[in-house]
């Protein structure tokens, strides 16, 4: 007789319908959930091969990344201080673009999520943007954490601000990476003046394509309104009813 949850697990990642096995999970799911989890931590501690994302971005066409650290000296100093991944490190520094949009590539929580998408993502991304705007060099930022993309795009005098960043890892999804966008950079800002693209890991999730749409239309979004954050709307999709 086939499981009554099999359809239902056909359409979501979310552990449902588990299964017993007298007082406890039967084993398989109990091996599952493990996995997993070790899955998650595997992604938050696995460095960054930088080298191999520099040159894995350079063909693109928008130049070759450059590279930048925050304050954090490790792994471990990233995680127990999230201030100084949001800080540059003593050797900070950038060229000026004086461009409408910069890129950074930043680690985040899951640089194994940013190694497998951030290709994808940038190239989608110059493919809606490159037509109207002039881009920046993309920065690729190691033990990072959103707010250190003010410093950079601060520095690099650009207009708006585009973070790809690897997610939180879950217990779901490990490789997952967000965008988040920030126009008129600058140290100081608040989250709350940003809006975020999450859920970004085709083929589960957000598509490359899907999210540089969302990203044209915030950035136009932005230059109109001047500013991004809780007052800015993403407009790319029409609402039906």
């Amino acid at each position: 007789m086939s499981d009554l949850w099999d359809m239902l697990r056909e359409n979501t990642a979310a552990r449902i319908g588990l299964g017993r096995a007298g007082d406890s999970l039967p084993t398989a799911r109990v091996l599952e959930f493990a996995a997993a989890h070790a899955a998650a931590r595997d992604a938050v501690h696995h460095p960054l091969d930088v080298e191999g994302l520099v040159a894995a971005i350079a063909p693109i066409g928008l130049g070759t990344p450059e590279v930048v650290a925050s304050r954090a000296v490790d792994r471990s100093e990233y995680l127990r201080r999230p201030d100084f991944g949001r800080t540059p490190g003593d050797d900070f520094s950038v060229a000026t673009a004086d461009a409408d949009i910069g890129i950074v590539l930043a680690d985040g929580l899951s640089p194994i999520a940013l190694t497998e998408h951030a290709v994808g993502v940038v190239t989608a991304i110059k493919d809606v943007l490159a037509p109207t705007y002039s881009i920046a060099t993309p920065v690729i930022a190691t033990q990072a954490r959103v707010a250190l993309g003010d410093h950079i795009g601060a520095a690099q005098k650009v207009g708006t601000l585009i973070v790809v960043i690897g997610e939180r890892p879950g217990l779901s999804v490990a490789d997952s990476v967000g965008i988040y966008l920030t126009h008129l950079p600058r140290p100081g800002r608040a989250d709350s003046e940003r809006n975020c693209i999450s859920n970004i890991h085709p083929p589960g999730g957000q598509s490359y394509v899907g999210a540089a749409r969302v990203v044209a239309a915030l950035v136009e979004g932005a230059r109109a309104l001047g500013r991004s954050g809780v007052d800015l709307k993403d407009t790319s999709r029409t609402l039906t009813t």
